[in-house]
This record gives C-alpha cells, sequence and structure tokens, in this order.
C-alpha cells in the first residue's frame, strides 16, 4: 500500500490505487485462510457467496458446513465504501468526522471456526484497514484493525498457552511492546458485561484505530500492514497444531452438551457486544456475512450449576484474564 497522511490536508492524488492495492491484500489472506482450513478439516468444502452491498462495495463469503473436523467454518471479506451516519463516525472512535456525515472505506477480513469436536477450540480472527473521508475527498483518518482469540471448551491450559506463545512470537517480530499491549486489551473486549464480566474464550490480541506513525509505536503504513499481515497468518502456528493434536480425542454427552452451553455465550456477545457485528447492521450489510460468525447449533440453560473440581469449573476458572507467556515461553 501507498503511504497516507491521515491528517493531510490534501486529498490523497493515489486513493484509488491505494484502496485498490489494500482491496488485493485482504483478497490474497482471504485465500490463503480459505486453503489453511480446508486442509485442517481434511474432507470439507467451502461454499462460495459473492455479493454486492447497496451502497457500496461488496464482498466474497465462504462457508464450510459439516465438514469432517468443522461443524461450521465461515471465511468472510469485504471491501466496502459509502455514507455513515455522524453518530455512526464517532461511535467508530474515528478522528475528524464531518458533521451531518462521513464517507468511508472499509476492507477486512474476518474468520470463525466452530470445530465438531469439544476438545478442539473455537477459534476467530479479523483483520481490516478503514478510512474516514470528508466531503472535500480528504482523509481524515485511517488505522488498521483485528486480533484473534480462542475459545476453548474443555480446560487444557497447554493449548491456550500455546495460542498466546505464537502470537507474542508474531508480535514481537514487529514491535516489543505490542503483546503486552494488546493481550490485556482482548482481556477487555471479549467480555460479556452482562454476565457478571463474563469471558467469551481465553483470550488472544485485540487491536483497533491502529494509525500510521503514531507516538506510541512510530510505525509507518507499511510497516503496520506488514504486522497485521502476519497476524492474518498466525494461526497456521497458533492454532493448526492444537487441531491436530486434539482431532481424534474421545468425548461424551456431557462434553458436547457443556460445548452447546458455550456456545450460547458466545452468540449472546456477538450479538449484543461485537463491533463488527454492529457495524455491519448499521450500515446494510449481508446479513448472511454480518451473521456467519454465529455456531449452527448452541443452547442455553438456567443458571447451571457444576460441581467444584469439574472439567466445567476448570475450564470456566481457566477463562480468566491470567498471564499465559512468560519471556515467550509458554507458562507450565
Amino acid at each position: 500500500m501507498t503511504s497516507v497522511s491521515p491528517s493531510s490536508s490534501a486529498p490523497p492524488a493515489d486513493a484509488t490505487s491505494r484502496r485498490a492495492d489494500a482491496s488485493r491484500w485482504i483478497a490474497g489472506l482471504h485465500d490463503e485462510l480459505t486453503a489453511l482450513f480446508g486442509r485442517l478439516d481434511q474432507g470439507g468444502t467451502f461454499l462460495e457467496d459473492r455479493w454486492e452491498r447497496p451502497g457500496g462495495g461488496g464482498g466474497v463469503s465462504r462457508v464450510l458446513i459439516e465438514g469432517t473436523t468443522f461443524e461450521k467454518a465461515g471465511m468472510n471479506r469485504s471491501t466496502v465504501m459509502g455514507v455513515l451516519p455522524e453518530a455512526a463516525a464517532r461511535r467508530l472512535g474515528g478522528k475528524g468526522a464531518a458533521e451531518g456525515s462521513t464517507e468511508f472505506f472499509a476492507t477486512g477480513v474476518s474468520l470463525v471456526v466452530h470445530p465438531r469436536s469439544p476438545m478442539v477450540p473455537t477459534v476467530h480472527l479479523n483483520v481490516r484497514y478503514f478510512e474516514l473521508v470528508d466531503g472535500n475527498g480528504d482523509v481524515t483518518d485511517a488505522w488498521f484493525g483485528g486480533g484473534t482469540d480462542i475459545t476453548p471448551f474443555y480446560p487444557h491450559r497447554e493449548d491456550v498457552a500455546h495460542f498466546h506463545a505464537a502470537l507474542k512470537r508474531a508480535c514481537d517480530a514487529h514491535h516489543p511492546a505490542f503483546y503486552d499491549r494488546f493481550k490485556p486489551w482482548c482481556d477487555e473486549y471479549f467480555v460479556n458485561t452482562h454476565r457478571e464480566q463474563e469471558p467469551r474464550g481465553a483470550g488472544g490480541i485485540f487491536f483497533d484505530h491502529l494509525r500510521p506513525d503514531a507516538d506510541d509505536h512510530g510505525l509507518g503504513l507499511e510497516a503496520l500492514q506488514a504486522f497485521v499481515s502476519e497476524i492474518g497468518r498466525v494461526l497456521r502456528d497458533a492454532y493448526g497444531p492444537i487441531v491436530e493434536k486434539r482431532r481424534h480425542e474421545s468425548y461424551g454427552e456431557r462434553e458436547r452438551d457443556f460445548q452447546l452451553w458455550r456456545r450460547g455465550r458466545y452468540v449472546e456477545f456477538n450479538l449484543v457486544h461485537d463491533r463488527g457485528t454492529i457495524f455491519g447492521l448499521q450500515t446494510n450489510a449481508r446479513i448472511e456475512s454480518v451473521l456467519m460468525s454465529l455456531p449452527p447449533l448452541a443452547g442455553w440453560k438456567y443458571a447451571p450449576q457444576f460441581e467444584p473440581g469439574s472439567f466445567e469449573s476448570e475450564l470456566l476458572a481457566m477463562l480468566r484474564p491470567q498471564v499465559w507467556v512468560n519471556g515467550g515461553n509458554a507458562t507450565p
């Protein structure tokens, strides 16, 4: 992507080229992720839908249903543009939102994978690039966002430690402060506040409004894109080995029942709190793509209680925010 200063008062001469580069970058990541999870599933096939957004732009949705390993795997990419109401632009946290309305450009890729086995965690990842443009065509703000997190259903501590160690290595390759900054952000974001601050999963990293040349990191647009690209590819090392290790482990109705209950909590977060879902609903995005993250089956129990020492109690305790890596090494 060609460098751009979000604070520039002159319209960027290469805006069309820059956006085309960003769209190609996202399309490449989408293809890589589809191929990765097709291999990991060992048998399923992704169905593809191409769609257009009435307000501008469109995307490609790929969904694997009833695969060998994954009960549902959704891979979505989009490049959309249009007009945001002033309130919506301000909710996004953008700088320089115009009075009345603001034009936007956004491109990104997202995935949510729900394995069939409760021994294998659910995983989520998304990366995106966003611009706000005023009525004169000037870019008033530009930033990257994204992250990835893991949602286990069985208390395999070593799997979560492996996942976090891979994320720390990826972050450290670009900035020594990124993991320590983005890990707590993830812990704070993926929480069902309406469930007494109950975590959705075991965390990962989350970042938003990562702007070029900001004082807290000093990285330009190309360096930030390199970091975000690495996060887009991190699941090969962070998640792939967990799938291979756990896919054939035995489980019973009790484990499956607990998995469905925890999926219900996942659904609650995505519908009530997730910014991406809310943004999609506010901008008239394709509803099947917006709700792609939901599992095929989920359950809700009334006030369940779990015995101390049970795997269910251990899992819920394990989800509390904690240190998973120390100096680059996984915790025991």
